[in-house]
């Protein structure tokens, strides 16, 4: 299959299968890019690796795209089309929902304190605050910082018979990234939110409340690459003794050769310390029974703790099965 062909079944299978339901937009324009040859070679000009449905559809809009029909946004593409292949080529998707925490928080709950934070996949690190976020779970309970209420509330389903859920006391937050954002910078703020699809304002104001938040107290983020040798032993070495270091990856697995994700576990494995990732049934292997998940799995030091909705909206415990390893 030809690259133009490859982007034409890529966005056909956007439209059939991932768009519906979410964006009545996104579903025309993927439609109509698969049925588009010249668009489609268009497309095939960027990167593979850079040419995924959401990433095009983002950079076109912070670019300046209309939100109108399928016509007039092909229209304008064919119009800035150095502009889309060039801005494209050079970003990636790094969507960086702060709703995660709410997934991750319950595998935080049993872990002694003090935290140090390491995500991997960290994009502007709106993932590593989750002391700072407040939590409005059902049935319950609804959990605040201890100063007020704040300014991101995240919403989540709990359900299950899992532990007793408590904000964690953060005292240093980290993170790898192959080009890492700043939660200041106004063109990584477009960015980050033109990842949003159109319709999902909740989102969109969460998401810009966390890029605030981060900016006044920014974390450490390391440009690199966490499946190269010493890159993720050398960040983890910064974490502040007395503190228990976490390693985060909240949904990056899936964006990572599979050599790599075994590397990034054996790394882990070889420090000793503790990880907590949101994936895909079978990102580290091919598990059998992976249709008893409904949505990703919430996995501590490779065992299944939950499954839970990929950005954060529900957590459904189950650390009753049998562990799976990945």
């Amino acid at each position: 299959m030809d690259a133009a062909h490859d982007v034409a079944a890529r966005f056909a299978r956007f439209a059939r299968d991932e768009a519906p339901g979410r964006s009545a937009l996104y579903a025309q324009w993927a439609a109509g890019v698969a049925a588009d040859g010249d668009l489609c070679a268009l497309l095939a000009t960027i990167p593979a690796t850079h040419r995924q449905p959401p990433l095009v559809f983002a950079v076109t809009r912070m670019l300046g795209a209309p939100e109108e029909d399928y016509p007039e946004w092909a229209m304008w593409v064919r119009t800035h089309a150095s502009a889309v292949v060039a801005e494209c080529s050079r970003r990636s998707l790094q969507t960086n929902e702060p709703l995660r925490c709410a997934a991750l928080l319950p595998a935080f709950a049993d872990i002694a304190g003090p935290l140090a934070l390491l995500e991997i996949g960290a994009s502007a690190g709106l993932c590593l605050y989750p002391d700072r976020y407040s939590y409005r779970y059902a049935p319950g309970p609804d959990l605040d910082p201890a100063e007020a209420v704040s300014p991101v509330v995240l919403h989540s389903a709990y359900r299950g018979d899992g532990p007793a859920l408590r904000l964690p006391e953060v005292v240093w937050r980290a993170g790898i990234d192959l080009a890492p954002l700043d939660a200041a910078d106004p063109a990584d703020r477009g960015f980050l939110t033109s990842l949003v699809w159109p319709g999902e304002q909740a989102r969109f104001e969460r998401i810009e409340a966390a890029l605030d938040l981060v900016a006044a107290d920014p974390p450490v983020l390391v440009a690199g690459d966490a499946t190269a040798p010493g890159v993720l032993e050398g960040v983890a070495a910064l974490a502040p003794a007395g503190a228990t270091l976490v390693v985060t990856l909240p949904g990056v697995l899936p964006h990572i050769p599979r050599a790599g994700r075994e590397r990034i576990v054996e790394t882990l494995d070889e420090l000793g310390v503790r990880w907590v990732s949101i994936e895909p049934p079978g990102a580290m292997q091919s598990e059998a029974g992976r249709d008893r998940w409904n949505g990703f799995v919430l996995r501590r030091n490779g065992r299944v703790l939950a499954a839970v909705d990929p950005l954060g909206a529900f957590v459904e415990w189950h650390a009753d099965r049998e562990g799976i390893r990945g």
